[in-house]
């Protein structure tokens, strides 16, 4: 199934997500992640939606995944964060 959302975050950036969930597994199967933020390195986004691929489809996997990521590879976001971002995937429809 594919979704989409277009989410503000919270005294940050706008957000858009393009995703294709399998709705038998449960788990993300593609993600697009596009807005006004800012990410460094610039590559990470990339990195995040390649390591998202085959995540769980629920708000726990999918914060873990992020906020480690972010943390791991010391990523620098400017208008969005891993609670921001979480949001904003878990709002596709």
């Amino acid at each position: 199934m594919k979704i989409q959302s277009v989410y503000k975050v919270p005294k940050g950036k706008l957000l858009k997500i393009f995703a294709e969930v399998d709705e038998n597994k449960k788990t993300l199967q593609s993600i697009r992640i596009t807005g006004d933020f800012f990410a460094y390195p610039e590559e990470s986004i990339t990195q995040l939606e390649d390591l998202l691929k085959n995540t769980p489809f629920t708000e726990k996997d999918l914060y873990q995944t992020i906020s480690t990521f972010i943390k791991e590879e010391n990523i620098q976001f400017i208008g969005i964060d891993a609670d921001g971002l979480t949001d904003a995937i878990m709002r596709c429809t």
